[in-house]
């Protein structure tokens, strides 16, 4: 592995520094409270260098999101080939589950959500280039070659159904209180809607 220099090490560590004073502060305070000049002054950096790493506070989330999709990258490389389709997608799913409920949490998730509902262009939860959504298709793609589901949906319809139940159950934590499992539910709302596309 390739050694970086002390001046990359500094970069990477403002970048860390900044991003994890913003995402701080927009869940206490909600995104759109938190100017970059908050931002700045809390974690003790430049705006210059703010704008060196983050071309805008909605690009904070963006790189945090980029890290949760390597996060499925690496998780799908290690998925057992011989898992049936519906055992990928319910495995997949529950790490989703756990990753964003214990490294991310329902503050930061739901200020994530009131930001996605406001941002028109460049939305991170409609972009259909995301490796979640290249997984996913990909998965649904072997299975109906495989005649595990039905090939009457084109496979970015299927992609679709299963990240809106991904996106209606983290909405859903949000909505209830207390005692909402978000691993059960999710895994009970998904399972509902592949058994629909079953053949």
């Amino acid at each position: 592995m390739e050694q970086l220099t002390l001046r990359q090490r500094q970069a990477k560590e403002t970048k860390k520094k900044i991003q994890e004073t913003a995402l701080e502060l927009f869940s206490k305070k909600g995104f759109d409270r938190v100017t970059v000049d908050e931002i700045v002054k809390k974690s003790g950096m430049s705006k210059g260098s703010f704008y060196v790493h983050f071309p805008s506070k909605y690009d904070v989330f963006l790189e945090k999101f980029k890290e949760i999709d390597d996060f499925y990258a690496d998780f799908f490389e290690n998925l057992p080939i011989s898992l049936s389709f519906q055992e990928k997608i319910l495995r997949l799913i529950e790490s989703q589950m756990i990753y964003l409920r214990d490294e991310l949490g329902k503050d930061l998730m739901r200020t994530v959500y009131m930001s996605g509902l406001t941002q028109t262009e460049n939305n991170f939860f409609t972009n259909t280039d995301r490796k979640l959504y290249k997984i996913i298709n990909s998965i649904v793609l072997k299975a109906q070659k495989n005649g595990e589901i039905t090939n009457e949906l084109t496979s970015n319809e299927v992609t679709m159904l299963i990240t809106r139940c991904m996106r209606g159950t983290l909405y859903d934590w949000q909505l209830f209180e207390e005692g909402y499992d978000l691993i059960e539910e999710s895994r009970k709302f998904t399972k509902a809607i592949l058994g629909g596309i079953k053949v």
